[in-house]
């Protein structure tokens, strides 16, 4: 059985709040990324929450056009260029993004890591409707002993290369932060002081929803609804990583996107790993993040987190036990109020 976690979504726009005497919230709805896409605006009139709004779907569309790992894009030439080992040109976005994917990459100690596309692929991934696939063991090992890392690609005078052939990049756990970031850089630069946008889950927040804050929830990784709720303060990202977005399942086992880059397999034993970030790169960060901790598990997600200095984070294990840190526990409201959290330092 396979199941994708996003549900697609026409293109629609919503108009609230429009009673006299209220300022206007401006929501809209479509779908980039493979995922639902949502974008709130409030306290604007409708014409320019409307114009800014679609500048901002235009630019994820551009990214997506430009990242899309297994359609005709920017990065799928690299990808093609690297497995023929030759150089190819690239932007100087994609430049710029693949050198802050190295960053973190080497931060998280190999545990985010973009250049195992191949891998993904492998494990049948890289479809917009996948079926359940289980790769020869013998193929796996294959791309673990060639370990293709970031470090392998080297950009010189606008032009990239790898020194592995097994290099694929895939920006699948970067790209929506990253997008977010730019959202927000947009809106700002328009004049637009109170906004939510929300991509398959990794939501940003600009100011404020009226005298309130933006206030989000927490997918529960196994029942519809939220887990938790706590509110977005301005210029905060939060971001869940979980194997309910894209996985199939064989028999009683779960085999999620998810990859452990050091043995090949989907992470077992963890539903979702949450985090919480700010800062002018909140975005990239909450997609990022969440990703080291997700595959280090249990044992080792708090040491994750350390490295990747995120200090307000939660992991659902595999059993639904709720495990955060105290700093998290302080900002969260889970909907079960019988619920125990295990909070760690």
């Amino acid at each position: 059985m396979v199941k994708l976690a996003c549900i697609i979504v026409a293109a629609a726009v919503i108009l609230l709040g429009a009673c006299k005497g209220k300022e206007p919230l401006y929501q809209e709805q479509g779908y980039v990324f493979g995922t639902l896409v949502e974008i709130s605006v409030y306290g604007e009139s409708e014409q320019t929450a409307r114009q800014v709004v679609r500048e901002v779907m235009q630019e994820f569309q551009r990214l997506h056009n430009m990242l899309h790992a297994w359609q005709p894009s920017e990065l799928s030439d690299l990808n093609a260029a690297f497995a023929r080992n030759e150089s190819v040109a690239v932007s100087a976005e994609l430049e710029e993004i693949l050198t802050d994917a190295t960053k973190l990459s080497q931060q998280s100690q190999g545990l985010f890591n973009p250049a195992i596309g191949g891998l993904v692929r492998l494990w049948g991934f890289h479809s917009d409707e996948f079926k359940s696939v289980q790769p020869d063991e013998k193929q796996i090992e294959h791309w673990v002993a060639a370990n293709p890392q970031m470090s392998d690609i080297t950009i010189v005078n606008g032009r990239a290369k790898s020194r592995n052939k097994y290099v694929q990049v895939d920006l699948g756990g970067y790209a929506k932060g990253y997008a977010l970031d730019r959202a927000a850089e947009l809106m700002r630069k328009r004049g637009i002081r109170n906004s939510l946008i929300n991509i398959g889950g990794n939501v940003l927040a600009l100011g404020r929803h009226g005298k309130r804050s933006w206030r989000v929830g927490i997918q529960h990784p196994r029942k519809p609804g939220a887990l938790a709720t706590l509110e977005l303060l301005d210029g905060e990202a939060i971001g869940t990583s979980g194997d309910y977005q894209r996985y199939f399942m064989v028999g009683t086992m779960r085999f999620c996107h998810l990859i452990n880059p050091n043995n090949g397999f989907p992470m077992q034993g963890v539903q979702s790993v949450t985090v919480l970030t700010r800062g002018t790169r909140a975005g990239v960060l909450s997609d990022v993040a969440s990703k080291p901790l997700f595959i280090s598990g249990l044992r080792g997600w708090r040491d994750a987190s350390s490295k990747m200095k995120v200090s307000e984070a939660m992991l659902v294990d595999g059993q639904g036990v709720v495990h955060l840190t105290s700093e998290l526990q302080k900002r969260l409201e889970f909907t079960d109020k019988n619920l125990r959290p295990q909070v760690e330092p």
